[in-house]
């Protein structure tokens, strides 16, 4: 049923574009929400993409945002034609680059944010990835192909072989963010930990029982990006206008939320609430020095390398620009 839902919702989508190919109409889901997602909303609530698109000379443009988020269903919708680009984390992202070389042919448009997923847990022996027990569960936003879930293969590879890559796969439970701050918080039901970003991960650490055992960032060697914005082949090539404007318009929004970080707050709590915490908090937060936005690609080819190792994907790639249009290779990426 779910299935049939989601087909259904996507010809709707198909049909509101006019002239997809001709960038009358540009299409983007706003993604799952948190602060990995805020330029998109800051692109939206500023018009920014308009801005570009109407001073590179774009007339009768207008920008359709969608509330769809999940990898799943976003690379749906893109395989469908039913956006234009789509927003997800490198590993759901990699899948799609992978498995669409020979057709549409998805590659990345920029990088959005880079920041550290954070291991979360309330049990008192839960100390480290291998301290795990059958009695510990730990929330997910995707079992197998998210950000933590692809993490802990790398600890899993490091500590027992590639062979049992998927070691601590058993051991996780798919629930969406704000689901897992709410088991944690309550401690009931079996989750015992989460793999969280921002601003659920600071939620969470106000309770003195939930501590911190590792992070992304731990796991990769520094900075990673968290979100990035990827379109097919043929819309990019079609509508280099656009794609201009598209990429001028994120890197305006993530100058801003690095200028002006109690405004940026402000805007992440009028699209996703505050999480529990006060706004200053959340301005606090965007300045953490861990917390990037940057259209720069940061560790995605590790991520490849890693995933091409486990035969999660078929392609070796040479660099990361093999994964990104040329509108962004000048860049300093990795």
């Amino acid at each position: 049923m779910k299935s049939i839902l989601l087909s259904a919702f996507f010809l709707l989508l198909a049909g509101c574009g006019d002239n997809d190919e001709t960038g009358t109409v540009v299409r983007i889901p706003l993604g799952a929400g948190g602060v990995g997602f805020l330029p998109l909303h800051v692109m939206q609530e500023q018009g920014l993409i308009e801005k570009h698109a109407g001073q590179a000379g774009l007339e009768n443009f207008q920008v359709q945002w969608i509330d769809l988020g999940g990898p799943s269903a976003m690379n749906d919708a893109l395989l469908s034609r039913s956006v234009d680009f789509i927003a997800a984390g490198p590993p759901a992202f990699l899948t799609l680059w992978d498995r669409t070389r020979d057709s549409l042919d998805v590659r990345g448009v920029a990088a959005m944010s880079a920041l550290p997923m954070y291991l979360n847990t309330r049990s008192a022996t839960f100390n480290s990835l291998d301290m795990i027990s059958a009695q510990d569960k730990i929330a997910v936003t995707a079992i197998k192909v998210s950000i933590p879930a692809i993490v802990m293969q790398m600890v899993a590879a490091e500590q027992y072989g590639i062979a049992d890559a998927e070691h601590y796969d058993r051991y996780t439970v798919s629930m969406a963010h704000p689901d897992g701050v709410v088991a944690m918080l309550s401690g009931a039901g079996d989750i015992t930990a989460h793999f969280t970003s921002p601003p659920f991960h600071q939620r969470e650490r106000q309770d003195p029982q939930i501590r911190t055992i590792m992070t992304t960032d731990q796991v990769m060697g520094g900075a990673t990006t968290f979100t990035m914005l990827s379109t097919t082949a043929a819309y990019h090539d079609a509508n280099p206008e656009v794609v201009a404007a598209v990429i001028a318009a994120l890197e305006e929004a993530q100058q801003f939320i690095q200028r002006e970080p109690a405004a940026a707050a402000d805007v992440l709590v009028s699209v996703n609430g505050n999480a529990g915490l006060p706004v200053e908090e959340i301005a606090a937060m965007l300045q953490d020095p861990d917390i990037h936005f940057t259209s720069t690609p940061q560790n995605v080819k590790r991520y490849a390398d890693f995933m091409r190792s486990i035969g999660t994907l078929g392609r070796e790639a040479a660099s990361w620009r093999d994964f990104f249009f040329d509108d962004i290779h000048d860049l300093p990426g990795s």
